[in-house]
């Protein structure tokens, strides 16, 4: 079977999964919503790392360039010792659960880059300076492996972001350390309780995870209130699309597409998975803050 001989997968549609400067991803949340305006896509969504700092540059360049948005954040978390990674559309940024669950991971984050960056230097000619000159917004940004890859890249230890990531800064690397993270099930109550929408990001990615999550932890993700899954992409082979199809049939949970587009950071294209418009428009009915549309798209009915 090959990418393309999943029948559902939609054809047009809104990217639901994208990165910028204020995360990891390469490029402003104005040069997302100007692609994605001249891939003429239904419209998009900023999906930044445990973080909200690039919504309201977002929200400007969607009102100024004319492309219906979507608010998000893509969560840090882990189920028994799975890494998992979890898409929070439309909830209200001032939740305080949310919020204190934000800055918790964001402070992990920089210590574990710390850590990684001293095991690093005994062997790359690099320090933590090297890895903050490749931080785009300052203390707004979310500090990650991406940084630390680019930082490889500036030192001439790899020629791509994406070699780095094969090599040094990969999961399985001795200079390795896991992020400190709240747990799935806490960041889909989290979500739950500030009015948002909770999708699992790419659930059957074998290259991030040697152990996918399970049938029954995403019926226990469902228990709590877990609202769907990221089905459409590029890390989820064809085999475990079909299973999460039939997983979300199962549930009554959405199905979702995304790109994980981080401008020139990864190969990913941006708008090459979607979600159909109708996912969207059920997703904008269950979170608690208005989407941004500038010209009232029917897009969004």
């Amino acid at each position: 079977m090959t990418y393309d001989d999943c029948a559902e997968r939609p054809q047009t549609g809104w990217d639901m999964h994208c990165h910028t400067v204020f995360s990891d991803g390469t490029e402003t949340p104005e040069e997302l919503v100007r692609q994605a305006k001249a891939m003429q896509l239904l419209g998009v969504a900023i999906t930044d790392h445990d973080t909200t700092s690039g919504w309201v540059p977002a929200q400007r360049a969607a009102e100024r360039l004319g492309l219906p948005l979507l608010r998000g954040t893509e969560i840090t978390a882990e189920f028994d010792r799975t890494s998992v990674h979890m898409l929070a559309y439309q909830y209200d940024p001032n939740s305080p659960h949310i919020a204190s669950m934000f800055a918790r991971t964001r402070d992990g984050r920089v210590r574990r880059a710390k850590i990684m960056v001293e095991r690093l230097s005994e062997d790359f000619p690099i320090t933590w300076d090297d890895v903050l000159d490749q931080v785009k917004e300052g203390s707004r940004t979310t500090i990650g492996r991406p940084h630390i890859a680019d930082a490889l890249v500036a030192a001439g230890v790899y020629d791509t972001r994406s070699e780095a990531f094969q090599g040094a800064v990969n999961g399985r690397s001795k200079y390795y350390v896991p992020t400190a993270s709240p747990t799935a099930l806490e960041v889909v109550d989290a979500v739950r309780e500030a009015g948002g929408v909770s999708v699992v990001a790419h659930p059957a990615d074998t290259s991030r995870n040697r152990v996918l999550l399970s049938d029954e932890q995403i019926h226990a993700l469902v228990d709590e209130g877990l609202d769907g899954l990221e089905v459409w992409h590029r890390g989820n082979a064809p085999a475990q699309r079909l299973r999460l199809l039939a997983l979300a049939q199962r549930y009554g949970l959405l199905t979702t597409g995304g790109s994980d587009w981080h401008g020139k950071g990864k190969p990913n294209l941006l708008g090459e998975n979607v979600t159909d418009p109708e996912t969207v428009a059920r997703i904008i009915e269950r979170g608690a803050i208005d989407p941004i549309n500038p010209s009232g798209a029917s897009s969004l009915d």
